[in-house]
């Protein structure tokens, strides 16, 4: 088993992964340095949205590729059932190939473009693209860096506020970690109905809950990805699912493929899915804080552990009195879902990170031939 701590910046450059667990090690002291940047940017950014989220002709738009299309989807149901708007997630992978489903010239539609670089070829045609479709757009850019095209492009533009991240945030690594975190809470909190007061502190929470995820977790996550499976399952429902596949997702990226990982829904994944488990197989359950949600997860739970077909079938969540077996818990405030989504992100990342040198592989770069790029190459845009 590898047991060099996370906050071993030698050890972990040997290793190839010292960008990557640093990054994810910073994660709640950037959401503190966030949160000081949101209330300095409180101003600016009520009078960007005004009263358009209590508009019912309203369209709010969260998109982005790939770890940046899943933070819309954490985001925007959550956002949409406090607003007379109607907010969705839509990847901008779908609105360049299907514009006419997602755009109405006659409808306003406020585009939320989240971008660790910014500088992303679907990301920039995304904005071009809604800009020349919908007569009424404005844009608000989230991004990791101030040199990229989305900030570049909308300097001066009335139409668009751009909202920097702190800027550790842009991550040195190829996977998304720190930007992505970042990026998430400040959706959640430049768009919740609570007083800004409340909304800061909530950022502080989360912070609280992920420091003590790293300091408990680490060496436990170390020992697991030293065991040899092959295929992860996480499983998880509501905003929770979309954390489900950025979690697959780092799996994937950072053992460059040679460990097959899925997501999918408790409920779902009996229908059909299930049918991949073997015993190099290991099943994570992402547990919610909705007491529905959480007695169908425990009757998976029950179900996976007594059939014995998967290696092993992990929890992760919110301590809870329902039902026996949580391996990796926090006792948690009282938030949505969504809010806590980030205190589960580093156990994610965490086992993506620690499979990728159990493999032999060098986390920060676990493409070195160049076949997958930190930012996406070879897009050609098609107008029409």
């Amino acid at each position: 088993m590898d047991a060099t701590p996370l906050t071993d910046p030698s050890a972990w450059q040997r290793l190839g992964g010292a960008d990557t667990a640093a990054e994810i090690a910073q994660q709640p002291a950037l959401w503190e340095t966030l949160a000081a940047g949101l209330e300095r940017d409180q101003e600016r950014l009520q009078a960007f949205l005004g009263q358009r989220l209590s508009d019912p002709a309203q369209r709010v738009l969260f998109t982005g590729a790939g770890s940046s299309g899943f933070i819309a989807e954490m985001v925007a149901d959550t956002i949409n059932a406090q607003w007379p708007a109607e907010v969705r997630a839509v990847h901008t992978t779908s609105l360049l190939t299907h514009p006419a489903l997602y755009l109405q010239r006659e409808r306003p539609t406020l585009l939320v473009s989240f971008g660790r670089s910014g500088s992303s070829p679907e990301s920039v045609a995304a904005v071009e693209r809604v800009r020349a479709d919908v007569d009424d757009a404005r844009f608000l850019d989230i991004t990791c860096n101030a040199d990229g095209e989305l900030a570049r492009r909308g300097a001066g533009r009335e139409d668009t506020c751009t909202l920097l991240m702190p800027a550790a945030s842009c991550d040195r690594a190829f996977a998304m970690t720190s930007s992505l975190s970042c990026m998430l809470l400040a959706a959640l909190a430049v768009f919740d109905r609570a007083p800004w007061s409340e909304r800061g502190a909530r950022i502080g929470q989360v912070a609280a809950l992920a420091r003590q995820g790293l300091q408990r977790w680490d060496a436990p996550v170390a020992a697991l990805a030293a065991q040899p499976f092959d295929r992860v399952i996480y499983l998880a429902s509501g905003p929770l699912e979309a954390l489900a596949r950025e979690a697959a997702l780092k799996v994937l990226e950072l053992t460059a493929g040679r460990v097959l990982a899925m997501a999918n829904t408790p409920l779902g994944f009996r229908h059909g899915p299930k049918s991949t488990l073997d015993p190099r197989t290991l099943v994570v359950m992402l547990r919610s804080v909705q007491p529905l949600a959480r007695r169908y997860e425990q009757d998976l739970l029950d179900e996976l552990r007594g059939d014995g077909v998967a290696g092993k079938v992990l929890s992760l969540g919110p301590h809870s009195d329902i039902g026996a077996g949580d391996d990796f818990t926090l006792p948690v405030p009282a938030l949505p879902d969504a809010w806590l989504a980030p205190a589960w992100l580093p156990f994610a990342q965490l086992y993506a990170l620690r499979r990728s040198t159990a493999l032999g592989l060098t986390p920060d770069n676990p493409f070195p031939d160049g076949t997958v790029n930190r930012v996406v190459k070879g897009v050609t845009i098609h107008h029409g």
